[in-house]
């Protein structure tokens, strides 16, 4: 591993979770309340900003999701790619879940919720759109955050860093055609031109333009980089929260109308996230992988790069959609579901590391 990717490797594994990241269920639930009230209060300033588009993209989303998402791909280092080979199996199983699985186990969860269980409860005029919303939330899978549970579980943080990089690559190839063929089989009308464009506006040159700066900056020093990263991604959160205000500025008639919209919601998503966890956590024990590398493989298949879902959202269906809302519930109950899948892959720890390709493994 080369010096660069292991500082890295051992500053994600050590940077604690900041008080928003602890509180981001705490944050979101105020902002909910803001944007409901100002959207009620105030409803011409927030219909003027919804109308700041061009080809289709709402300019100051656009600009919020790049605050958000930049700092957050800086921390990437894609020179971690080399260390693929060191744990295959646990890569193996984090692709096989990430892209084989999830996407599709959530297109059949928002299916079975959705359309046919919660159907009654809904807004009929909606129910493409939170369907839509899930799979894209269900395609992105996590980055930033997943360092933070990795830490906290004791993952191996130079797997971390290299399922991370990969799952980054991979993004920016296939969520466009998964997300595209999702919304077909689900019967939905994909608007392709608007859905390439958000991939290349909130994958493909925030990824450039955060490694260029990342090169940029570290040419500079290490504690130029720190310092920087640090700056930025107090203004990260500042766009995230702002992000979710004009949100439910423009969703607050449909929340008051109808409250338990986000608890239905709800629902499939956290099935998702147990479901993802456990068959990730299950196949790396049954492969023989270290518990430090099941435990990131699981959680990043668990948890989801919510920034990009929201955009794509927004860019494709608009403020006001059902897959706006859909997305932004997964950033509601994320991390203290995130919490309680760290605390039961540590409390079995015990029993993972009993399983007879694990002890064969260790032992060899």
């Amino acid at each position: 591993m080369s010096a660069q990717c292991e500082v890295t490797a051992r500053r994600a594994a050590g940077a604690p979770m900041s008080p928003f990241e602890r509180w981001l269920t705490l944050w979101v639930a105020l902002c909910i309340v803001v944007g409901v009230l100002l959207g009620q209060f105030f409803p011409a300033p927030f219909q003027a900003l919804g109308r700041m588009e061009v080809a289709q993209v709402n300019i100051p989303v656009g600009v919020l999701i790049w605050i958000m998402i930049i700092p957050m791909l800086m921390k990437i280092d894609f020179g971690a790619l080399h260390q693929v080979r060191s744990h295959w199996k646990g890569i193996g199983v984090t692709l096989f879940v990430n892209w084989a699985v999830k996407p599709f186990s959530m297109a059949l969860l928002a299916w079975i919720f959705i359309r046919q269980l919660f159907a009654p409860y809904l807004p009929p005029e909606q129910l493409d759109s939170y369907v839509a919303g899930l799979i894209l939330l269900a395609a992105a899978p996590c980055t930033a955050m997943v360092f933070v549970w990795s830490r906290l579980t004791g993952g191996d943080p130079y797997f971390t860093l290299s399922q991370v990089a990969l799952n980054d690559v991979i993004m920016i190839f296939a969520f466009a055609p998964i997300v595209g063929l999702l919304l077909g089989l689900s019967a939905i009308v994909v608007p392709w031109d608007t859905l390439f464009t958000s991939v290349v506006l909130y994958i493909v040159i925030p990824v450039i333009l955060a490694q260029l700066w990342r090169k940029r900056l570290l040419a500079q020093g290490q504690a130029k980089f720190d310092a920087t990263l640090a700056t930025l991604g107090h203004a990260s959160i500042v766009a995230l929260l702002v992000t979710l205000v004009l949100l439910f500025a423009f969703q607050g008639e449909q929340i008051i109308a109808q409250p338990l919209i986000i608890a239905l919601l709800a629902v499939p998503i956290l099935i998702q996230v147990f479901f993802n966890s456990s068959l990730a956590y299950l196949l790396n024990r049954r492969v023989g992988e270290k518990h430090s590398v099941a435990c990131p493989s699981a959680l990043i298949g668990a948890s989801n790069f919510f920034e990009l879902s929201v955009a794509a959202a927004i860019a494709l269906f608009g403020f006001q959609s059902g897959a706006a809302l859909a997305t932004v519930v997964g950033v509601l109950i994320e991390v203290p579901v995130m919490l309680l899948v760290v605390k039961v892959v540590n409390q079995s720890r015990g029993w993972y590391e009993r399983g007879p390709a694990v002890q064969r493994n260790t032992h060899v």
